[in-house]
């Protein structure tokens, strides 16, 4: 595959994959298709080289530039998509056109022309898991853990959207051939992350003088990768990936929200407790768990980023010395968190 399209590829996951094809395949240029929503920022892409990265900024949904962009292509992997929680409580609506008509309008352009289609995707379309004080580790709930077999059961706007989606690749692929596989990850953390996210929030709060804030006792766990380990899975699995199979992408990296924010603090110097309570998210999935043995055993694959506390400390590093990149948000992002009393 000489050229890809990238959807969503200045957005925090999505500008991760673009640096890992650059730096680790030198011969695929890249079209990155990107709204430029808040989420998206030209500034991820900086420093590529110009030959073999170029940015379109317009919306998956515009069926006219999507036909356009995907009839010269070998592959798309479809990144772009609204992804916050919290966001979809508030305004389900960019939700459904990005995340159901954005796909639906990939898909078929995929298919008019044959285009190899990978579809990334979450874990919170399977719902949330039993909370266990007892991670991995310990006993019966080293196998509670989503597999590609889960139904699915979502609880947000957001997840429902990605659900929907999903259902729609996979019924492209039995009722048009269409050629295409699903990626459902779990949390992704690491540079070029909104900081209305929780590990970015909690990291730019300290660095700005701010408590950061907890949902509820903090008791809810997810399952954190490396985006750097996500990207070398995607491009193995589009490269290498079963056609119309599904693979879950998880490095085993189950932490609960409490524990996760008392390491950001203590790994910059503050008390552990230095932070505040707060009401918790309507319908907070409890845990989430990726089981990626499909991944493993059928291509290969292993997470290189094993320490979650020495990639969490890269990762503080990242937003220590790139103030510039989110200073200019951060006052309007915790005044809507603020709003609503979070």
């Amino acid at each position: 595959m000489k050229n890809i399209i990238v959807t969503g590829g200045a957005g925090f996951i999505g500008s991760n994959f673009v640096h890992y094809v650059v730096n680790n395949h030198p011969d695929v240029k890249i079209t990155v298709l990107d709204k430029l929503t808040y989420a998206g920022n030209r500034a991820n892409l900086a420093g590529l080289p110009a030959d073999r990265v170029k940015l379109v900024v317009g919306d998956v949904a515009d069926a006219e530039l999507v036909d356009k962009l995907v009839k010269n292509t070998d592959a798309v992997v479809h990144y772009a998509a609204e992804s916050h929680n919290d966001n979809s409580l508030i305004d389900p609506s960019p939700f459904i056109q990005t995340n159901i008509i954005g796909t639906y309008t990939l898909i078929e352009a995929c298919r008019k022309y044959g285009v190899r289609y990978h579809h990334i995707s979450t874990d919170e379309v399977f719902g949330d898991l039993p909370l266990r004080e007892d991670l991995p580790g310990h006993g019966e709930g080293v196998r509670e853990k989503f597999t590609p077999d889960s139904p699915y059961k979502p609880s947000s706007p957001y997840s429902s959207s990605k659900a929907s989606s999903d259902l729609l690749v996979r019924a492209w692929v039995r009722s048009f051939g269409l050629k295409a596989t699903i990626s459902n990850c779990s949390n992704n953390y690491g540079p070029y992350q909104h900081i209305e996210k929780f590990i970015p929030r909690q990291i730019t709060n300290i660095l700005s003088g701010i408590r950061p804030k907890l949902y509820g006792s903090g008791k809810n766990v997810r399952d954190w990768i490396h985006t750097n380990d996500h990207s070398r899975a995607v491009w193995l699995i589009l490269n290498e990936g079963k056609l119309g199979e599904t693979y879950l992408i998880g490095a085993d990296g189950e932490k609960d929200n409490k524990t996760v924010l008392e390491m950001i603090l203590k790994q910059m110097g503050q008390p552990a407790d230095a932070y505040d309570h707060v009401k918790d998210r309507p319908g907070h999935d409890m845990r989430y768990a990726i089981d990626s043995t499909k991944l493993r055993t059928e291509l290969g694959w292993q997470p290189e980023f094993t320490d979650f506390a020495k990639g969490l400390q890269a990762t503080i590093d990242w937003y220590t010395e790139h103030e510039d990149w989110w200073k200019d948000e951060k006052k309007a992002v915790e005044a809507k968190y603020a709003k609503n009393g979070q």
